[in-house]
């Protein structure tokens, strides 16, 4: 079997960004399933409104093909609870700040809110079973602090009972 050196020495193509400002099956979810869009300057206030939210970061959709099964599978997972949660969906030139205030770092990503504080993500295309089981839990666990980066707070107390321990 020969191979080609002129083929080995070819770089590999990169596909180009969608400048498509929302790919199909997000706008679906829009246009379809009661979705909102929100963006880092609205995030916050959309988050405000209580309850269980859930926020869809899908990437570009060429460098990302994913996260259209991810806005493909989410009216599923609503028919699956409903009632439980509401959604919104983030415009492409929005979703690297959205990921950032909330320490998402893999495109897609499923960040889940209640009552306006972090709860956790799904991050990437999931098995139906791993995303019935990841959003059952989801829905009743308790906020948490999003993994973004920053220095821990650590109380005077703690540092004391540390010292202690050594």
């Amino acid at each position: 079997m020969s191979t080609n050196v002129e083929t080995l020495a070819r770089p590999l193509e990169i596909p180009q960004p969608s400048n498509d400002p929302a790919a199909p099956l997000v706008m679906r979810l829009v246009r379809d399933f009661g979705a909102v869009w929100i963006d880092e300057a609205t995030v916050a206030g959309w988050l405000a409104g209580g309850g269980n939210r859930v926020v869809l970061l899908t990437g570009d959709a060429v460098r990302f093909p994913e996260g259209q099964d991810v806005a493909a599978v989410l009216p599923e997972l609503m028919k699956s609870f409903p009632n439980r949660f509401i959604v919104a969906a983030v415009p492409r030139e929005s979703e690297d700040a959205v990921a950032r205030r909330y320490g998402a770092v893999r495109w897609p990503t499923l960040l889940f809110f209640r009552d306006g504080q972090y709860v956790t993500a799904i991050a990437g295309m999931q098995d139906w079973d791993v995303y019935l089981n990841a959003l059952a839990a989801a829905l009743v666990m308790p906020p948490s602090r999003a993994p973004t980066i920053g220095i821990p707070v650590v109380s005077q107390l703690a540092r004391a009972n540390d010292a202690a321990c050594h």
